[in-house]
């Protein structure tokens, strides 16, 4: 098993977003694409299970696909759920990919979806999925009728068809756009929901009214970082501009806050992930969560508008306990109640995050690392498996940011899940990285040719 390998954080990735109506085989293209450039790592656990997003490689060219209908939370039939969840992705993407069911043909509202999506200016492939065989080819006459050329039939299931879909997806991608001029300093990324205080926030740290909310449409991949100093150190704010830009859709569309978020976590190095103190953690906010956490990132998560609750002692304990309870998964994270409004805890906010940032850049040596693993077995052996014991023979970290450490073993397959939760908190403790995200995989020793 090898750990997924990390986003560029210097290049602003081009997104591809996959649409169509329910049943045509979304996900399953979806599946192929990121299965064959090895985009995520599916048998790693803790990775969420709706994969939504994923990385693609072809080429020498490396974008983002989404796929809308694990977005919109269920397939439904075209009508206003579908147009929304395209106009959610559209507002995004930089290309479309249409998928239509080469079996059952056009169907009713197609010519209506496809005008909108025309309506873009954005690069559209038509692709017939499920031409599973040659007999089906007749079928495709049917979608000529819609004007795009060339079309692109696939079987998605089977792999046929996809290379050459994804030769031209490649050739249709904007060209590589590296990110702005890169100044100095940790890049930090601020995400949740709207109206939690982003803007205000950012706005407060700058000292000056930056971000004027607008209702002017800014273009698909402009992209804003902002420097700032704090206390003598220097910090990148990310993708300010998404954080600015009005929102095209209707409100409160959870795809289109994840579509933003997505793109500035392929830059960010730190999270800084805002809560509302007066809601809670919500699904939205558990949603970006999973996407900080799935991406290896480090995160402080800031409880905003604390002067609206403190005074309620009940409730606002009760409302950081619930906030705890929901981040078991990342116990790691710190939570920081702070007040935007007032100035409440500001001051700990960026001494955190460099702190955070200073554990996810840890480099051991192996030396180091083996010590603390014969310690750590010692202490609490690993449950035998199948009336065997199970061995480590050593530990070593290919990567940082964040920290990756591969453990060899006689039998890799045997080490349970609460085993590997267990070295994984052995190990943040031994190496002083509370704070910081923790990748780790186990793999068979290698044998010697001829051994």
């Amino acid at each position: 098993m090898t750990a997924e390998a990390p986003l560029h954080p210097a290049s602003v990735l081009p997104l591809v977003a996959i649409i169509g109506r329910a049943n045509v085989g979304k996900s399953t293209l979806f599946n192929r694409l990121t299965r064959s450039s090895k985009a995520l790592v599916a048998d790693v656990a803790g990775v969420t299970r709706d994969r939504l997003f994923g990385q693609v490689r072809a080429d020498d060219r490396t974008f983002l696909v989404v796929d809308t209908g694990g977005l919109t939370g269920g397939e439904e039939e075209l009508g206003s759920l579908v147009r929304r969840q395209a106009e959610a992705a559209v507002a995004e993407a930089d290309v479309l990919l249409w998928v239509v069911d080469g079996r059952t043909g056009p169907q009713v509202d197609d010519e209506e979806v496809l005008d909108y999506l025309r309506g873009t200016g954005k690069p559209l492939f038509l692709v017939v999925n499920k031409m599973d065989h040659a007999g089906l080819a007749g079928h495709l006459a049917d979608f000529y009728r819609f004007g795009l050329a060339p079309l692109y039939p696939v079987s998605a299931e089977h792999g046929l068809g996809v290379g050459g879909l994804l030769e031209a997806l490649v050739e249709s991608l904007p060209p590589p756009q590296a990110a702005p001029a890169t100044a100095p300093g940790i890049r930090v990324a601020v995400l949740g929901r709207p109206n939690v205080g982003k803007s205000s926030f950012i706005n407060r740290v700058l000292g000056e009214e930056r971000l004027i909310v607008s209702d002017q449409p800014g273009t698909t991949r402009d992209v804003l970082d902002t420097p700032l100093k704090w206390q003598g150190k220097d910090f990148v704010l990310i993708d300010t501009a998404g954080i600015r830009r009005p929102s095209h859709v209707a409100r409160g569309l959870e795809q289109y806050m994840v579509l933003k978020a997505l793109k500035a976590l392929t830059r960010a190095q730190v999270v800084l992930l805002l809560l509302d103190a007066r809601e809670g953690i919500t699904a939205q906010d558990l949603r970006l969560a999973r996407l900080i956490e799935d991406h290896g990132k480090g995160c402080l998560v800031g409880v905003n508008k604390w002067d609206l609750v403190k005074g309620d002692a009940e409730r606002s304990r009760a409302n950081l306990a619930q906030v705890t309870g929901a981040l078991e998964f990342m116990a790691y994270v710190p939570i920081l109640p702070l007040s935007v409004k007032t100035g409440y805890n500001l001051n700990r906010v960026f001494p955190l995050i460099e702190e955070i940032q200073a554990q996810r850049a840890l480099r051991a040596s192996t030396g180091q690392l083996n010590r603390l693993l014969r310690g750590i077995i010692q202490q609490t052996p690993p449950p035998r498996y199948r009336d065997r014991p199970v061995k480590f023979y050593y530990l070593t970290q290919p990567e940082t940011e964040p920290p990756t450490f591969i453990a060899f073993a006689n039998y890799p397959q045997g080490v349970p899940e609460s085993y590997r939760r267990y070295l994984v908190k052995q190990l943040r403790a031994g190496l002083g990285i509370p704070l910081a995200p923790v990748r780790l995989f186990f793999k068979g020793r290698q044998r010697r040719a001829g051994g």
